[in-house]
Formats: C-alpha cells, structure tokens, sequence
C-alpha cells in the first residue's frame, strides 16, 4: 500500500520520520524543513491516518511494510510511529542504517487511547469553524488541539478511520512477538517527564536492540519533539553525525 508522503529537501542521506497514533505528516513539517538541509526527508502519512488509504488492518507489521519502500537511510519514530519503526529493523534491517525510537518501549501498554476515538466519534464533522469544533470536542484540553488537526473542516469528516483504530486498540498498545534482532545503532530517547520508557523496559530492548542507547529530554514529556523541538533536533543531529 502506498503511503502519502511529504519531502523534503532534494539531496543527502536519507531520513524517514514516523508519527504517531491520531498524527499525520503535519506533525514533523517544521522539523523536516530544518533536517533538510543535511537529509532527504521523507515524512508519511501512516496507513488510518491523514490522506493515507484506510485499510481494516493496523497491525504493526503492515505498518512496518507501509515504511519499507520509504525507508533505506535513518529512521525516526515517535510513540507508535517508533513502534512501526522498530518492526521495520527488526523484519527488514537492511531498509535501516540508525534508528532513533522516541518516547517508547517494545512492550504492551496498559492504559488506552479508546476514549478519544469515542470522543472523535460523537463529534459532528459538519463544523462551522475551528473554534466551534474545539468547544464540542469532550476530550482533555491537553491533546484538544492535537486531535482537531485531524479534522477536515472543508469536507467535514475526519482524516483518521476511527472505526479500524478503535478496533485495532490493543494492538496498537501492544508489540508483536518477534524473534528477531537489529543489530545498528539505536537510541531511545525520552521525556524526562514521561513514564513510557522505564527501567524495567531495558532488559526487553536490549534483548531486540543489543546497540540501544538511552537518553533523556530534560523537561519534556511524552510529546517531547513538540515540547522541545530544538532539543530534539539537535539530538537527532548528534546522534545520527
């Protein structure tokens, strides 16, 4: 299935930059202008999601086979975008030269994200303005925003399939069996206000990344590329020269 994608920059190594759950490409645009000026960026639209096909699947084994053809350089991934990042080396190894994971773990989370596809659900697309859908949007004033880029106001429907994400919940919390390692360079980079990467994830991610470093985003929590984007540039900077 081919994914919709946004590039950036028309020479260097390549760099692919994944989002995650209720994102789209919009959410790397500044950092991938920035990149390009080292990178050829190339920044998806994940499968569900943006202007990407629907498909009734959201395995992150598809989502490792939608990355493949966009991949072949260093890889970028955040919150379930790093998990199809991490399926992506672990399957298909040779489409990753350096990996950067950031904000989460190879393990299956115990919390869930089903509220705000409800509350997606119940909302009236057909909107007057922004505004308005911000007011009639139930959901914590924190991801408010977030969630409403997602919302086409123009032709008043949402650009995430909330039915299949909905459906495909425990999936997307969870990590596949894999019996498999990648072997190049890793870094897991976390909020240092975040909880998604703890101590008692190591043993698991060094047991599939045996070249995993770990590092931490002083101040920034789970959206950490959002909440301190210089930082977070500089790091994938750093990390990937």
């Amino acid at each position: 299935m081919s994914l919709n994608a946004d590039i950036y920059g028309e020479e260097g190594e390549p760099l692919l930059l994944v989002h995650g759950l209720f994102g789209s490409a919009r959410n790397f645009g500044v950092l991938a202008r920035r990149l390009s000026d080292r990178w050829q960026v190339t920044v998806p639209d994940q499968r569900n999601h943006g202007l990407s096909p629907w498909h009734d699947s959201h395995s992150y084994f598809d989502m490792a086979q939608d990355l493949a053809p966009l991949a072949g350089g260093d890889v970028v991934g955040h919150s379930m975008g790093g998990k199809a990042a991490m399926v992506l080396a672990l399957t298909r190894p040779e489409r990753v030269r350096r990996l950067i994971v950031a904000d989460i773990a190879p393990v299956a989370y115990g919390h869930t994200q089903a509220h705000l596809v409800e509350a997606m659900a119940a909302l009236d697309p057909d909107q007057p303005t922004r505004s308005a859908a911000r007011e009639a949007l139930q959901v914590d004033e924190s991801v408010r925003d977030f969630l409403l880029q997602s919302l086409d106001l123009r032709e008043k429907r949402w650009r995430l399939n909330l039915d299949v994400l909905g459906r495909e919940m425990d999936r997307i919390l969870g990590f596949p069996d894999i019996d498999a390692t990648y072997d190049g360079p890793t870094l897991f980079l976390s909020g240092a206000e975040s909880d998604y990467v703890l101590p008692e994830h190591r043993d698991r991610i060094k047991a599939l990344f045996p070249q995993a470093k770990f590092a931490k985003l002083p101040g920034a929590g789970h959206w950490l590329h959002a909440e301190k984007p210089r930082e977070f540039e500089a790091t994938i900077r750093a990390f990937f020269a």
